[in-house]
């Protein structure tokens, strides 16, 4: 017990001492860890909205008008029946009619001149996953009972390639910050080690072993990089907070993320931080060392 109480001491004086190099540090592992957690809010964000845009319906299946109600209903039983889709609904005529009515609800002159008869029913279909609207829109295009269908597949496409690609961006930022950060608390506990070179021969010749000088460094390097990790937790919760409690009402785009996701991500982001720090420490002191 005497001995963790002298080396916890130690590492707490060692921050003292080196207290402009350490909040050098704290800063540089605050701003890294502040990038990365932001970059994984954002992906999380263009995740969010996608999943929002891709709800609703994917395909649209414009039925003949000379085809009985009976195999328009049983066209969509059958559709409904596929495994790739989720759920199916029927629009007749009339449906059209108040959808188009809607829709141009602002120029009544345009309304005047449309016969209710001329628009097709229609078969709405809500996918499992919109990456099968090729499937389906190729099963339906032949058939008899078909006049047009419609989908937003380019859209999908291209949605789908930009999460993929910020998915990749927000990977690849993690990385590079978190390598970043490493070596960032390496240097400067080989300034630490450095500038008490002296102490640290001292206990070498008086037999302290290579692990007893190591500790309180290590310990240094952890809480650095807790505190510079707790600095960007708290940070990136506040920023999400604000924005997501301003954001109007009516805006389109989702502005803030499950808190199941921020909690998770925070106690990574923390624990990265300590392993950084650790990590650092032991870099730095391997040199002087030369174990």
């Amino acid at each position: 017990m005497r001995r963790a109480t002298y080396l916890v001491s130690q590492a707490l004086k060692g921050l003292r001492r080196n207290l402009l190099v350490v909040t050098a540090a704290v800063v540089a592992v605050f701003i890294s860890l502040t990038l990365v957690f932001g970059a994984l809010v954002l992906n999380e964000l263009v995740k969010v909205n996608t999943s929002r845009w891709q709800e609703g319906v994917h395909v649209i299946v414009f039925l003949k008008d000379d085809v009985p109600l009976e195999t328009q209903l049983g066209l969509q039983s059958e559709i409904e029946s596929w495994d790739e889709v989720q759920e199916t609904s029927y629009c007749d005529k009339q449906c059209a009619f108040e959808e188009f009515s809607q829709m141009f609800a602002d120029q009544p002159a345009i309304l005047e001149d449309v016969d209710p008869s001329i628009l097709p029913a229609s078969i709405r279909i809500k996918l499992k996953d919109v990456s099968t609207y090729k499937d389906v829109t190729f099963r339906l295009i032949d058939n008899p009972a078909v006049r047009k269908v419609v989908t937003a597949g380019e859209r999908f496409d291209q949605l789908t390639s930009v999460t993929r690609a910020l998915n990749w961006l927000g990977i690849g930022l993690a990385v590079l910050l978190g390598i970043a950060s490493v070596v960032l608390i390496a240097n400067t506990i080989r300034m630490a080690i450095y500038a008490r070179r002296d102490e640290v021969a001292v206990m070498r010749l008086v037999g302290a072993s290579n692990w007893f000088i190591r500790i309180p460094f290590l310990l240094e390097g952890m809480v650095q990089g807790l505190v510079g990790a707790g600095l960007a937790v708290a940070a990136i919760w506040l920023a999400e907070g604000y924005v997501s409690s301003n954001a109007p009402d009516e805006f389109l785009i989702r502005l803030s993320v499950p808190d199941a996701f921020m909690v998770q991500w925070s106690i990574a982001i923390l624990l990265f931080g300590a392993l950084a720090g650790i990590a650092g420490s032991a870099m730095g002191v391997r040199r002087f060392l030369k174990v």
